[in-house]
């Protein structure tokens, strides 16, 4: 599937840094583009979480950007407030029982995630680009620092999160955010988003 737009030649330093320019601009623009499109969601959306749980709308978490500088992400709240904090929801124990009702469809949906947007407008997540690990996710870290991914900036979604997100070894997410970091062009960059698009419809969200 993804392995026909994969065949790109590594960028050099300068490459990269006039891409990772290039990127940024795109990120302002598709974001005020889209702007009549999310903005209304994201109202709704508020407003469903607010009336329908104890807590507040957005759920910050503290994460790695790029050089490892650390940044509160947005998220729409999905969990109840008594909910564990800094743990993987994959690695938590029986985590359903934290999950609210609204909760379950923003995660089903993907929806959680469009507070991003605000990261996004302030420079700390790129529209493409490996997803920010949390503060205390050494190893995954770790990883990433030995495919050089820790350089260029995380994003929204990614590389990894078109092959497999959470069904990934940390080995092999670390490794497909290296080989973006290596190959990132604006072709890649659409194949990616047109994917995670695809993967959104179709009802497989983050976890």
């Amino acid at each position: 599937m993804l392995s026909s737009f994969l065949n790109h030649t590594s960028l050099n330093i300068n490459q990269a840094d006039m891409y990772l320019k290039i990127k940024r601009v795109l990120d302002i623009a598709v974001v005020l583009l889209l702007s009549p499109l999310w903005l209304p969601v994201m109202g709704v959306l508020a407003l469903l979480i607010k009336v329908s749980s104890k807590g507040p709308i957005f759920f910050m978490q503290q994460r790695i950007g790029r050089n490892h500088r650390l940044f509160y992400m947005y998220k729409f709240r999905s969990m109840h407030i008594y909910a564990p904090r800094d743990v993987p929801t994959h690695l938590m124990k029986s985590p359903g029982q934290y999950i609210t009702t609204i909760g379950r469809f923003l995660r089903k949906s993907s929806m959680d995630e469009l507070p991003q947007i605000i990261n996004i407008i302030r420079g700390e997540l790129s529209l493409i680009g490996p997803r920010p690990a949390l503060w205390n996710q050494d190893d995954l870290i770790a990883e990433r620092e030995k495919y050089g991914a820790n350089k260029i900036p995380v994003g929204l979604t990614g590389l990894a999160q078109v092959k497999g997100r959470d069904d990934l070894s940390l080995e092999m997410k670390a490794s497909y955010d290296g080989e973006y970091a290596k190959t990132m062009s604006l072709w890649l960059d659409i194949c990616i988003l047109f994917r995670t698009v695809g993967i959104v419809l179709l009802g497989r969200g983050a976890k």
